[in-house]
């Protein structure tokens, strides 16, 4: 398959009326659903976003490739799209972009679709090819030009290169999230600027087609040293002593020449690898991110790996409850409500048994992303300590800290195992596999096990006084509450504060399950239901202050809003956030308040309309939702009237 069977006519732009990044994306996602070639703008352009979150794809020089493998993608395609005039696309080099590629590939893309991709990455690093494209004035010229350089690159490609046999032999190894676009162009353009300099090279890609040019463990033993230009992790014990150069895949497009330096003048750090090390540490200082997103990312590595036991068993409990409830318990039994039937009582067994490792998951996760698999053990026992409790004197005194001691002991056993392997670095090499199998779990399990009785003490006050609090919350109390909850379900749709919201209300879930269930977890997913229900309304009410494709986006947001899934609403939000965030935080608080107030309960971490029958007052709660929608519906149409529609 050739590159221009993916770059079609059809969906080409040879006059982009956008001068914004957003507007850019949402004007190329629409071309891409009036030619069929996508059948859900929502889904396809929160993917694009998604990419764009992690590291823009505006890649400078003029040029930007947003991408996204998703389900809405009908056909492979790539449009192409031209600017007169640029658009200030956030780009690498802070310039403005004046050509765009979009990659829309399908989730099952094959080998085929994925060269093609990756041979349109190496053609774009042609700069005779780019100042053509910039002053093409057809679609026509844009295909021929493609066809011209695809044929030269073929036969490019049919050269063997000479290299000088004592010249030096770098090996590296390159890669991005999606594996679409950024992998080949660093590929190619390390390869290009290595044939420059005189430097003999071999490139590793770890692209969507999974590895390609796989480096051998004799490449390596004869490289005079390593470069790895990756977003992701890799496989990076196999490089342990090499003098290893450790950056953004963007600095293998961008940078090349400085990597090529570093690798070959022996300037570069040596890579000292433990069993299971991550392709983050060793990293070069100037490409880690801040301690804050470091934190972020630890904690949202246990959150994530947590949240299944916590659905899960949450739910599993919550049907055991309505069971007992649809079978009918005598008044002198409802002490034993959930439990009293055989089959409720075999569901309630079943969701107690995931609940019991949901806080040893969690903690064991976020050591795990600190330290890799020597962290996941003491991670695991100290999220088992903050779950059973564990202090000075008899086993009658233990101290449960519940969700807080296990947050808490999971960055705890991970920072123990992170000090650990700076004491045992210094130990003969002959020792790495007993270091991994014998030092870290038994120095990590006693010093962290002895931590864990300090923690559990005022973990456990603090986690009694919260459970006390939201026990005994009631009127303007729980109002407040549900409102901030909610609220901040709608702030980021998603990113950090939604997580953080919704974190906390699954942490109150195991305390509340067994009284009927949690009244901030049903705040936080009352707050979360408002802003694509919020979107749906709008798009019917004021349909003047939507584009018909953002009228057909609206619909699906109806399911997105009784599904709980947020994000449906970022596609808008991302478009004028200004206006649109203010109005889902608005009608988000009020239906948080309205819940918190009334003392509704929910007995599941997530589910939506499905499982309203877990909500102990479940017509009311809708009321709620709906109110809640409208008023930020009402809000968004007041708001975009301002707002120019195309």
């Amino acid at each position: 398959m050739k590159i221009t069977d993916l770059l079609v006519e059809e969906c080409m732009i040879l006059d982009l009326k956008a001068t914004d990044k957003t507007s850019a994306i949402t004007e190329m996602v629409q071309k891409l659903y009036a030619t069929k070639r996508i059948n859900d703008v929502a889904i396809f352009e929160a993917g694009i976003l998604a990419r764009e979150d992690q590291m823009t794809t505006g890649l400078g020089d003029g040029i930007a490739m947003p991408h996204a493998k998703n389900k809405a993608v009908e056909k492979p395609t790539v449009l192409f799209a031209k600017s007169d005039k640029g658009v200030d696309y956030d780009s690498l080099d802070g310039e403005p972009t004046y050509l765009f590629f979009m990659i829309a590939a399908p989730e099952g893309a094959n080998d085929t679709h994925l060269q093609a991709l990756a041979s349109l990455s190496k053609l774009l690093l042609n700069q005779d090819l780019i100042s053509e494209l910039k002053v093409a004035k057809t679609k026509e010229d844009v295909t021929r030009l493609f066809n011209q350089a695809q044929k030269e690159n073929e036969e490019q490609e049919m050269v063997v290169e000479v290299i000088e046999e004592d010249a030096p032999f770098v090996v590296a190894v390159t890669a991005c999230p999606t594996g679409i676009a950024h992998t080949y162009m660093a590929e190619d353009a390390l390869k290009n600027k290595a044939k420059e300099m005189d430097i003999a090279i071999k490139v590793e890609t770890n692209g969507s087609d999974g590895v390609k040019h796989k480096l051998t463990s004799e490449d390596i033993k004869k490289a005079t040293g390593v470069i790895v230009a990756a977003d992701k992790n890799v496989e990076m014990a196999r490089f342990d002593g090499k003098h290893l150069v450790n950056r953004p895949v963007s600095d293998g497009i961008k940078k090349t020449e400085e990597l090529l330096t570093l690798a070959t003048n022996g300037e570069a750090s040596i890579y000292h690898a433990t069993s299971g090390d991550k392709q983050a540490e060793n990293q070069d200082e100037t490409s880690k991110g801040s301690i804050g997103s470091q934190i972020y990312k630890h904690l949202m590595n246990g959150v994530s790996h947590m949240l299944p036991f916590v659905i899960g068993g949450g739910i599993a409990i919550a049907l055991a409850f309505l069971i007992d409830q649809m079978l009918g318990v005598p008044s002198n039994e409802l002490a034993n409500l959930g439990s009293y039937h055989p089959a409720a009582a075999y569901f309630k067994a079943i969701g107690g048994t995931a609940f019991e490792f949901m806080l040893p998951v969690l903690a064991g996760f976020i050591a795990s992303s600190i330290a890799d698999r020597p962290g996941l053990i003491v991670g695991f026992t100290a999220g088992a300590m903050a779950s059973s409790g564990l202090a000075f004197g008899h086993l009658e005194d233990a101290t449960t800290s519940g969700f807080l001691g296990a947050l808490v002991g999971g960055f705890l056993a991970g920072y123990v195992i992170v000090f650990l392997k700076k004491i045992f670095k210094n130990l003969p090499k002959s020792l790495d596999g007993i270091k991994t199998i014998l030092f870290y779990p038994v120095f990590g399990l006693l010093i962290t096990g002895f931590l864990m009785l300090f923690v559990n003490i005022p973990m456990s006050a603090i986690n009694t006084g919260l459970n006390n609090f939201l026990e005994n919350m009631s009127g303007s109390n729980a109002a407040l509450l549900g409102a901030l909850l909610a609220g901040m379900m709608a702030i980021d749709l998603g990113g950090p504060i939604n997580k953080a919201a919704y974190v906390f209300g699954t942490g109150t879930l195991a305390a509340t399950v067994a009284t009927g269930g949690s009244v901030v977890m049903a705040s936080v997913m009352a707050g979360g239901m408002v802003p694509p229900l919020a979107i749906f309304i709008a798009t019917l009410m004021f349909k003047n202050q939507f584009t018909q494709k953002e009228q057909e986006a609206g619909i699906t947001n109806l399911i997105m809003g009784f599904s709980f899934i947020t994000e449906g609403a970022i596609p808008f939000a991302a478009s004028d956030p200004l206006r649109m965030i203010p109005s889902f935080v608005v009608g988000s608080a009020l239906t948080g308040g309205l819940v918190g107030s009334f003392g509704i309960k929910l007995m599941a971490p997530h589910g939506g309309i499905f499982v309203i029958m877990l909500v102990s007052q479940p017509l009311l709660y809708l009321l709620f939702i709906i109110i809640g929608s409208f008023v930020s519906a009402l809000m968004l149409g007041a708001l975009l009237k301002r707002r120019k529609v195309a």
